[in-house]
């Protein structure tokens, strides 16, 4: 893959050295196009150039529109012949994959344009004959990189500043450039004119519902689902989790050459391990508000398949949708249970799993994947080895600190009043052992009753009854909270202090 200005010096060069093909691999005809006209002023060449809706035309020193009576191969053809060292470029063609009449064709004028010291250049984003390609060489001109996508959020913000408010900044423009990474040059100027339009301006808080304008592009996969954020989410506690991620939000949305000069890769994700009911999930919702990137849950057990083949091939085309929407946070909610190989026989299992670490490992996309796990004894080694994941945290039952904060964060969000610190204080004692999820739903439960009854007021007894009638995670299976704590405080970071 190459940006815009390494694709132009490589045509000159090709040019210069009368290579009788060459293929330019995009489905970006536009941008191609404004480089024909940069390279014609750059070093004085004419081209002849087709496409489907205006025919023939010169382009260069001396341009003008020819008549190709409807043949426009033999239109080339006999412009070959008759003169040396011409330039022609399709930005339409036909069916070039295989061996048939059109591509037979195009081998002719092929053939004279080697002989003629002629360059033929072909816009395509098909695969192309395998004899056709022998014919020279192919460069691919790949979607505008961020350097790019900021030099064109600016020029755009330069022609409309004047009509519309913009409140970008330099910040939020490299933020901006970075959600709408894999977009055309068309596809960038569209989602900003209807931005600035639809919102009469350009507002920071407005920056993350651009993330959602990628789904409108991309068709869907069954296995991958848009996870909406309907309100404020907050995570008491963790910490060391959060001063982390603060820390790793940076690194991510840095321009790639910042990271290339340090050989630096933005980071993958982390992989939270952890008793149920105590912010796992929670925190993917989290870090996506956070963060300003959509959220996609992707469910690995459904990629698989009765058929052969087809587990892996649903696998393959769900990572590629990741990649395609990416930047955003991917959520795998108990990867254990659909990675597990303790089964030896399952070779299908084997191979998706396969597919998804190697994708982990190598996958260049800005894609931030939180995977959270319960049953720690099923996760398979090589999840978990450096590399895979930028780190592995625990998430055990909250301490008395956090218990704190988040019995005090539901008292005041779901039951709208302010207890007092002796009665927080007897809360926090009596629900040692407790989950988040656990405190979150005494405090609920109260607020029920109140709702129901229409009652405006709740006695310390109320709050008391309500979290001595819940039984925790602690105490439903100790066992397990216990493997998990061990396992985590030898091979995990703890998210709290």
């Amino acid at each position: 893959m190459a940006n815009y200005s390494q694709v132009k010096r490589e045509l000159i060069n090709y040019i210069y050295a009368r290579t009788p093909l060459v293929i330019i691999n995009t489905n970006e005809r536009e941008r191609v196009e404004r480089m024909l006209y940069e390279i014609t002023n750059e070093i004085q060449v004419n081209f002849l150039y087709y496409t489907d809706a205006k025919q023939v035309k010169s382009i260069g020193i001396k341009s003008e529109s020819l008549d190709t009576q409807d043949d426009v191969l033999g239109f080339f053809l006999n412009q070959i012949k008759r003169q040396r060292s011409l330039n022609i470029v399709l930005g339409d063609v036909r069916r070039i994959t295989d061996d048939n009449g059109y591509s037979r064709e195009l081998m002719n004028i092929l053939y004279i344009a080697k002989e003629n010291n002629g360059v033929v250049m072909l816009i395509t984003s098909d695969q192309v004959w395998t004899r056709i390609s022998n014919f020279g060489m192919v460069v691919t001109l790949d979607y505008p990189d961020n350097s790019e996508r900021i030099n064109q959020i600016q020029q755009f913000i330069k022609m409309y500043s004047g009509r519309f408010t913009v409140e970008w900044d330099i910040e939020d423009i490299a933020h901006v450039a970075t959600i709408l990474r894999g977009f055309t040059e068309i596809q960038i100027d569209n989602i900003l004119s209807s931005e600035i339009i639809g919102n009469r301006g350009l507002y920071k808080n407005k920056i993350s519902k651009l993330t959602l304008q990628k789904q409108k592009i991309y068709p869907k996969v069954g296995s991958v689902q848009f996870i909406h954020l309907y309100k404020k989410y907050v995570v008491e506690g963790m910490e060391v989790l959060k001063e982390w991620l603060n820390e790793k939000k940076k690194i991510f949305f840095m321009p790639e050459e910042y990271l290339q000069e340090y050989d630096l890769r933005a980071p993958k994700g982390i992989l939270l391990v952890g008793v149920s009911g105590c912010g796992k999930s929670l925190t993917a919702k989290l870090i996506a508000q956070e963060w300003d990137l959509p959220l996609f849950r992707f469910d690995i057990g459904s990629v698989f398949d009765k058929w052969v083949g087809e587990s892996e091939k649903k696998m393959r085309e769900a990572l590629q949708f990741i990649e395609n929407v990416a930047p955003c946070i991917l959520w795998i909610d108990e990867i254990e249970k659909v990675l597990a190989t303790t089964d030896a026989g399952n070779e299908t299992g084997k191979r998706v799993l396969g597919e998804f670490l190697f994708w982990i490992q190598e996958s260049s996309s800005k894609v931030f994947i939180v995977a959270t796990a319960n049953n720690v004894k099923d996760l398979p080694y090589e999840l978990y080895r450096k590399g895979r994941f930028s780190e592995v945290f625990y998430a055990g039952l909250p301490n008395a600190q956090e218990r704190h904060q988040t019995l005090k964060h539901y008292i005041q969000v779901s039951l709208k009043i302010n207890v007092a610190e002796e009665i927080l204080s007897k809360l926090v004692m009596d629900t040692q052992g407790y989950s988040y999820s656990d405190l979150e739903t005494a405090i609920k439960d109260v607020a029920q009753k109140m709702l129901l009854q229409k009652e405006k007021t709740v006695s310390e007894m109320d709050l008391l009854n309500s979290v001595k009638a819940v039984i925790p995670i602690s105490q439903i299976n100790p066992e397990l909270v216990k493997e998990i704590e061990t396992w985590g405080m030898k091979r995990a970071v703890n998210v709290s202090k």
